[in-house]
């Protein structure tokens, strides 16, 4: 499967947030991960429609947007308009989440869903077939920095083989703790999309994306 780093501009500088941004690209990334939390659903408030409006300006980046929020549907549209090229919503988060990704894919974006740690594989069941994406938390969602969960891996290769078992090679993409030295054991689980923020955004951009991009592509 094609692999993707999506670095998360949650661990951005933003008083030069374009330059961060330019730098990932330069190195070679092709995501740009954007967390929106609204204080309800997780603790932390992020940022949301006037800053993605504002990155979409300055970059060709594919923007890969999770939704952190309470009744995403509220907001699909709005996410859309301002640039958005896929939207990840939290299960725990949604009335009906089959109602909630068709809504994204009527916008003709990628529609991707979202777990927390402690929220089984078994309650996607039903959604496998519609998710562009599904998204494993690998640290409770809301703050950024947190150590890696070490059962998450189990729960990487126990979705890859219920995604295989129905012939799909949906995108997992894992979101949380992910550095140099555990990046290698997420990807032989079979997560293909890595979500990394201050292991990009700290230091060196260019070189942490170089970096992150030789161990994805050996």
């Amino acid at each position: 499967m094609k692999r993707y780093l999506s670095p998360s501009i949650l661990s951005a500088d933003f008083a030069h947030l374009g330059e961060d941004i330019q730098h990932a690209a330069a190195a070679g990334t092709q995501y740009l991960h954007y967390d929106v939390m609204d204080g309800m659903f997780v603790p932390s408030i992020s940022f949301g429609m006037p800053v993605l409006e504002s990155v979409r300006k300055v970059t060709d980046l594919v923007l890969d947007v999770h939704l952190m929020i309470e009744d995403p549907d509220r907001y699909i549209d709005d996410f859309v308009k301002c640039g958005a090229d896929i939207i990840t919503v939290h299960y725990e988060a949604c009335k009906d989440v089959k109602k909630t990704l068709e809504l994204i894919k009527s916008k003709e974006v990628k529609a991707g869903v979202t777990i927390k740690p402690k929220t089984p594989n078994s309650v996607l069941t039903d959604v496998l077939d519609m998710a562009d994406m599904i998204l494993l938390m690998t640290v409770e969602p809301g703050f950024g920095g947190q150590a890696y969960i070490p059962e998450s891996t189990e729960k990487i290769k126990e979705l890859r083989q219920m995604l295989n078992e129905k012939g799909l090679d949906t995108d997992i993409e894992v979101d949380g703790g992910i550095k140099k030295d555990n990046l290698q054991m997420v990807l032989d689980a079979g997560a293909n999309v890595i979500v990394a923020g201050s292991a990009i955004f700290k230091g060196d951009i260019e070189q942490n994306v170089k970096d992150f991009l030789r161990i994805m592509g050996e």
